[in-house]
């Protein structure tokens, strides 16, 4: 299907009801926000709480520890120019996982990698990155909020402002059902990791769950939040569910039992953003005070509050596949990859446009190197490299604001949605001419 014949009629932002992620920052005046009492503990009471303090630290270290057989060199401080290197570990260790629990091992021997020394390291085989549009995928009557791959990888999910959520098969981009019974917009889409259930989180201020081979909703929904809700997530092992919203808060829910278990007294700005790290021992959230919060699963506390200099509100949040790291999206048009352990901001990834709405992104690999993608206001999305921050391709195909993408768990494709009403798949051609690097040649299996 040709492009160039397509006329869109972009839709019309209403203001009682504006697309996702602009309402999440759209009046917000930095000038206005006042401290939180952590911010103000941090600063007036640091005798008093420096023992709290050193043991928030002392979880994070042993978190850290934890994650330490993910592609460490033998430098005894970590170098972020390995962190592509600790991307693709993840990818290993997803497509093998099968493989690794029979042989009896330990989850963490299995995933040592012993690093050459540098001297012998070979170059690395430089794969070029060439996605082009191969599907576009219509049916939504309002402006496209997220889209998400199944962890299986066979379904494309889509939510919208139009209050429905469309299922896709992701090879074919064939319709499969369409889950009906919001009532209002929804904002954010989340699969369980067995991919049979997916969690949707809208401006009726609830969270509800669908069962996706039957496309019925779960007879209970998630309620308790007193705002749109503008993020959730699904923990590694699909019990517990985390949730931001405009109401501030953070929750993390019993999804079994449909219930709260904490209330987290998050930010003192709508939540943009959620996420669990890889073993779902910590989440992050972000919002528009500035700050990127990581808290205990466990206990509910607080370990770190991240924020830059630039004190940008904070829209979209993820950690990375290796659980090292955490990419935070900006209103200053910049996307930040941070070690969340030591506090500092490692890269700044920039050539996108993200003044207004809340956009989204992923992580992604091509070849043995690892890539950061995001959507932009300026109708494209921008591919950058991990490591050199080099602008590695940009994509033009939508018709508006490009509010989120999202990478296959196995293969070289991206999925994207925006205000066009559209969902469109991209495929590497480079990758997918030289048999996929995801699906067996790659340099790390």
């Amino acid at each position: 299907m040709s492009d160039d014949a397509i006329h869109y009629e972009l839709p019309t932002v209403v203001e009682s009801r504006p697309a996702k992620r602009q309402r999440v920052m759209a009046q917000y005046d930095p000038a206005q926000r006042y401290s939180s009492p952590d911010e103000l503990a941090a600063s007036s009471d640091y005798e008093l709480s420096k023992a709290r303090r050193a043991s928030r630290n002392v979880k994070l270290e042993n978190h850290e520890r934890r994650q330490q057989s993910y592609g460490d060199s033998d430098d005894s401080e970590e170098s972020p120019d390995e962190l592509d290197h600790t991307v693709h570990t993840f990818y290993r260790d997803h497509r093998s996982k099968s493989t690794r629990i029979s042989s009896g091992s330990s989850p963490e021997s299995l995933l040592v990698v012993e690093a050459p020394p540098k001297e012998s390291t070979p170059p690395r085989k430089s794969v070029p990155v060439l996605y082009k549009q191969k599907l576009v995928l219509r049916g939504h009557k309002k402006g496209v909020a997220a889209v998400k791959f199944s962890p299986d990888g066979l379904w494309i999910a889509s939510c919208s402002a139009d209050a429905t959520i469309k299922i896709w098969d992701s090879a074919s981009g064939k319709h499969m059902r369409t889950l009906e019974g919001h009532m209002s917009g929804v904002s954010t889409i989340a699969w369980s990791p067995d991919s049979k259930t997916l969690a949707s989180g809208s401006d009726d201020k609830s969270i509800r769950l669908w069962n996706v081979h039957t496309g019925k909703p779960y007879p209970v929904p998630l309620l308790g939040h007193h705002n749109y809700i503008y993020s959730i997530a699904f923990s590694p092992k699909g019990n517990m569910l985390v949730s931001g919203s405009y109401d501030e808060a953070v929750f993390l829910w019993d999804v079994r039992a449909a219930r709260v278990m904490r209330s987290l007294p998050a930010h003192s700005d709508p939540v943009g953003g959620v996420d669990f790290v890889r073993d779902g021992t910590l989440i992050v959230s972000c919002a528009g005070d500035g700050l990127i919060r990581i808290w205990d699963t466990a206990t509910g506390q607080c370990l770190r509050t991240l924020v830059h200099e630039d004190n940008a509100p904070v829209v979209s949040v993820r950690f990375s596949p290796n659980g090292k790291f955490v990419l935070a999206w900006t209103l200053d048009s910049c996307v930040r990859l941070w070690n969340y352990v030591e506090g500092r901001c490692l890269k700044t990834y920039q050539a996108h446009k993200n003044e207004r709405y809340s956009i989204g992104g992923a992580f992604g690999v091509h070849g043995d190197e690892a890539f950061v993608v995001s959507g932009s206001e300026d109708a494209g999305m921008v591919i950058w490299d991990v490591t050199s921050k080099h602008v590695l391709q940009r994509l033009e195909g939508h018709e508006g604001v490009v509010l989120g993408v999202d990478t296959h768990p196995s293969e070289s494709s991206l999925v994207s949605g925006g205000l066009d009403r559209t969902v469109r798949v991209w495929r590497n051609q480079e990758v997918s001419e030289d048999h996929g690097a995801m699906q067996g040649n790659s340099p790390w299996e």
